[in-house]
């Protein structure tokens, strides 16, 4: 080991070398016969971490910071400590920090700002003495400033404690100094690389390469853009796209490495400590420009000065103050420049192969920094070993993640259960949010680095797989415990703000774990979580929004299923499985995660509308009870708890509504508004009666005198004499001469002959596409009229533009507006308002226009089999009667064509109605009739009155001629 830079305290342990300042590298006599594994610089004094766990200390010894009763420029071993295996050490200005195998922190030292976590204000504590606060936790990390520390568990809790006078405890405002642990809330959920302390502020590190710091900001320390303190973790934003693997803090400066091996400083430069060619202070992250050419791979802080490894050359490079000899280039002036450390320096041996002279060169190991010394560690040239590489991250000192290693032991621990701690800490791990998403990076090409508000960052497949090995029976117990501390730690805990997105990944790794796919655990596991994800404020309901937008359709969909899942075993429990108050927050809480989902899946997509639906909700659910409640609820009128049963209407939520259950709400709302309509009139009835004005009686239906030689004037002079109340009347039609009585079918044939009527070209009113089949209101652009060209303008001046590539869009955009809108606006109008006086209502707005279109029109999704077994026989005939054999031959024998005339000739039309092919119900019924009449059609009820024709040709014959034939009612 080599060192350098102020000795006046004896801290750098040379020994009997008298010199106050080393300005270049010197071996370090101590180790010759011992490996040290690290070393920690306070103010006055050094700490020695050995391979065994031994630690030495050497400098001043004021505060009791040696932990023994020597003071010197010699290392003596603590005492103390000997029964411990220490695996790492920290400093601050005048107090010491020890770390064991075991997790467990020891403190000695200064300790009158509570920096050594013991509880008591002591002034110096000269034995190290557990910090029992930090008992039940497993400690990875431990860092130092001047007078604070801070902790890193292995379940991703973070602490601090000492003095706080700049914020740099991250506990928040007006938050006093700390004489034990305190855990740091606002980075509850992050997985952690690593924390780092400078002089009076602070910085955590996300696996991710997100920047936190937060404490004194004098002279920019804290990368913000400004130079004012923070009390609370800040996220340092203009770091977050260099993938930071690594942090070092100074006095009052900070240095980052980057995965690249880029080096990036801020802070003060007064001492040229930032590397920039500069004195100046830096407010944000600035990279060394003159460390660009090459891959930095160590970085280390001391309290004015920067040191920087390049591998490839085996060089390091200091800046910063030299006065007291810390830079080691021989000299005691500041360098505002990366400069190399004198000596012969190689980063592992091949380096040095064929040199004559490989003998002076030292293959560096590691790099130490702190206060004014510099200190590094170097491997013998007949077995070195490569120099550390601090963007490796060491995955036994970050957040503990969860993978196959990792429950194959803690598997083991629970079947021994030789130790409660043991037990606890896999409990602690497994309910830290921190510690699952840390657990599956996605790590191609370093895709979890950019981690966003739009990327999660994370690798659904590798926790689909993890999963699914812990549904091995072998993993029975460690299920068992997941389950327990999923239900009672983790989802009551999650946080309705989240420190940072990378603290959000959790809402996508929970759904993919088997157990919330199962109703035994919807009301303790799947309900919860969907509870948490509405608790979320706006910005991280956005941010989960946009990752459900990213992920794969077959993700959504099963999200989407589970949620559907848990709709459907509440409402078949409604009565027996809980109170009405959890059953409508739990009911509710389901029912919003899929309307949250469902209005993601219309911006991007993932599944089709129809995947949304709930079939089952006819069936569990009297949709016309719940329509009444929600259009009583939209009325604005308030219902007794007693008739609601329950607060919650799901005709609020339509999207899990099929076009069927929808349909039946669209017919309830019409009942709903006819009834009014009807009782109104009754009111003015029975109001006429009294005044003895009987002649003035209106009647409860809307009755239209129509002939059919002139249906629409007919029509329109009918609906004229009418207001708009009567309108919503049951509607009855008399066709002028035919006998017969409207129980439906002569509506409905009325319609559509009134439809045909107005589409004939005569009137102009509709354009007819054939290569669609669709129709639109006629409209004018460039088109042909009775041989003359007619030009429409769709921008001002449009007739002096060219339509050219850089325009065409525009062009386009322009056509489809003027089709669509201007140019049909007034008649488009005119047919919205005449279509609302009669069907508006807010049911409309439960509808996709899709789900409108099929039940107006229906579709034709023919079944003709299905019609056959649904059939009705009346009278003589049943399914097997031979007239009733010869009739569905001679039926399926038709070409599609005379099948669908068929069907317009028995029910008015030749569509199929939105409940399928059965609903039609088409009944069949004998008649006395000889064979020479033909069949009749009751268009009202579906009714086919069919003689007994003696042979298949007759039948065939006679129904051809009666569905060719089928306009007009008569009892004839």
């Amino acid at each position: 080991m080599l060192c350098w830079g102020y000795s006046s305290f004896g801290q750098p342990g040379i020994g009997s070398n008298l010199q106050v300042i080393i300005p270049e590298p010197q071996v370090y006599g101590f180790i010759h016969d011992r490996n040290v594994k690290e070393v920690a610089c306070g103010g006055n004094h050094s700490v020695f971490l050995l391979e065994d766990g031994e630690v030495y200390t050497c400098g001043l010894n004021t505060k009791g910071q040696l932990g023994h009763d020597c003071e010197g420029s010699k290392p003596e071993q603590i005492g103390a400590l000997a029964g411990q295996h220490i695996v790492h050490v920290a400093c601050g200005e005048s107090h010491s920090v020890a770390l064991s195998d075991q997790g467990q922190l020891f403190s000695w030292g200064a300790g009158s700002d509570g920096q050594l976590g013991l509880t008591t204000i002591e002034d110096a504590v000269t034995v190290p003495r557990l910090i029992k606060k930090l008992n039940q936790q497993t400690i990875l990390q431990v860092s130092c400033g001047n007078w604070h520390c801070m902790a890193l568990a292995a379940d991703g809790q973070f602490f601090t404690w000492g003095q706080n006078s700049y914020g740099q405890l991250g506990l928040g405002k007006e938050c006093p100094s700390q004489a034990s642990p305190q855990r740091v809330k606002s980075l509850d959920g992050i997985p952690l690389a690593q924390v780092a302390a400078g002089g009076a502020h602070s910085f955590a590190l996300s696996l991710s390469g997100a920047v936190f710091g937060w404490g004194k900001n004098s002279s920019g320390q804290l990368g913000l853009s400004d130079e004012r303190d923070r009390e609370s973790p800040c996220h340092v934003k203009l770091l977050r796209s260099q993938k930071v693997v690594y942090i070092s803090c100074g006095e009052e400066h900070t240095a980052v490495l980057t995965k690249s091996g880029g080096v990036f400083t801020f802070g003060a430069g007064s001492c040229g400590q930032l590397g920039h060619d500069s004195m100046n202070d830096e407010v944000n992250p600035r990279r060394v420009l003159e460390l660009m050419g090459s891959e930095v791979s160590q970085i280390a802080c001391g309290r004015h000065h920067t040191l920087a490894f390049v591998p490839s050359s085996g060089m390091i490079y200091a800046f910063g103050c030299g006065t007291r000899g810390q830079l080691g280039t021989g000299h005691t002036c500041n360098v505002k420049c990366p400069s190399p450390v004198k000596g012969h320096w190689a980063a592992h041996n091949g380096q040095l192969s064929g040199k004559p002279d490989a003998c002076k060169y030292h293959i560096v190991k590691h790099i130490f920094s702190g206060g004014d010394q510099t200190f590094v560690l170097c491997s013998k040239y007949e077995n070195s070993l490569p120099a550390d590489d601090f963007r490796t991250i060491n995955e036994t000192r970050y957040t503990c993640l969860i993978n196959d290693e990792t429950i194959d032991v803690w598997r083991q621990k629970l079947l021994e259960k030789n130790s409660s701690n043991s037990v606890n800490n896999v409990v602690q791990i497994l309910s830290s949010a921190a510690c699952w998403n840390g657990s599956f990076l996605e790590k191609k090409i370093d895709e979890h680095f950019k981690t966003s508000p739009k990327i999660p960052g994370i690798d659904l497949n590798s926790t689909r797989v993890l999963f699914e090995k812990l549904m091995n029976s072998q993993h029975s117990i460690l299920l068992d415990q997941i389950l327990k501390s999923f239900e009672s730690f983790l989802i009551p805990q999650l946080s309705s703000s989240p420190p940072d997105v990378e603290a959000m990944r959790i809402y996508l790794i929970l759904p993919e774990f088997p157990p919330f796919q199962d109703s035994k655990y919807y009301i303790t596991l799947t309900l919860p979580l969907a509870m948490a994800i509405l608790r979320l404020d706006t910005n991280p309901s956005k941010v989960l929004d946009n990752w459900w937008s990213q992920v794969c359709p077959r993700y959504f969909l099963r999200l989407v299923d589970l949620y559907k899942g848990a709709v459907v075993y509440l409402l078949s429990g409604r009565k027996t499985l809980l109170i009405p108050v959890l059953f409508s927050s739990y009911i509710t809480a389901a029912l919003r995660l899929l309307e949250k989902l469902h209005k993601v899946n219309q911006k991007v997509k993932h599944v089709e509308y129809d995947k949304f639906y709930i079939p089952e909700i006819s069936s569990l659910v009297d949709i016309q009870e719940d329509y009444l409640m929600w259009f009583l609820h939209q009325a604005g009128m308030k219902v007794r708890p007693s008739i609601m049963q329950d607060a919650v209407t799901l005709c609020s939520y339509p999207f899990i509504f099929d076009a069927q259950a929808k349909t039946k709400m669209l017919q309830t709302d019409a009942e709903l508004q006819m009834q009014v309509a009807i009782n109104g009139a009754n009111l003015q009835n029975v109001f006429m009666l009294l005044t003895l004005e009987p002649l003035l009686a209106r009647s409860p239906f809307l009755v239209l005198h129509v002939r059919r030689s002139n249906l629409v004037g007919d029509a329109l002079r009918e609906l004229s004499i009418h207001s708009d109340i009567d309108l919503k009347k049951p509607l009855k039609v008399i066709f002028d001469g035919e006998e017969a009585v409207d129980a439906g079918g002569v509506t409905k044939e009325f319609f559509l002959l009134l439809l045909k009527e107005l589409l004939n070209p005569i009137y102009g009113m509709f354009t007819y596409y054939p290569e669609s089949n669709l129709l639109w209101f006629s409209d004018t652009i460039c088109r042909e009229s009775y041989g003359v060209t007619e030009q429409k303008n769709l921008i001002e001046d449009g007739d002096k533009i060219l339509v050219q590539k850089d325009n065409r869009e525009e062009f386009v955009e322009a056509y489809v507006n003027y089709i669509f809108n201007l140019s049909i606006h007034e008649w488009y109008t005119a047919f919205s308002t005449g279509f609302l006086k009669v069907c508006g209502g807010k049911v409309l707005e439960l509808f996709q226009p899709t789900e409108l279109r099929a039940m107006i029109v229906g579709n034709s999704n023919y079944n003709w089999e299905e019609l056959e077994e649904s059939a009705v026989y009346k009278g003589d005939y049943t399914a097997t009667h031979p007239t009733v054999r010869m009739f569905w031959e001679t039926f399926h024998a038709f070409p599609l064509e005379k099948k669908k005339k068929f069907l317009l000739f028995l029910t008015g039309s030749d569509r199929i109605p939105i409940y399928g092919m059965s609903s039609l119900r088409i009944v069949i019924q004998s008649t006395t009739s000889g064979e020479q009449y033909l069949p009749v059609a009751h268009t009202c009820y579906n009714l086919l009155d069919l003689p007994k024709y003696s042979s298949k040709e007759v039948l065939s014959a006679r129904l051809v001629q009666a569905i060719d034939h089928y306009e007009g009612f008569s009892l004839a």
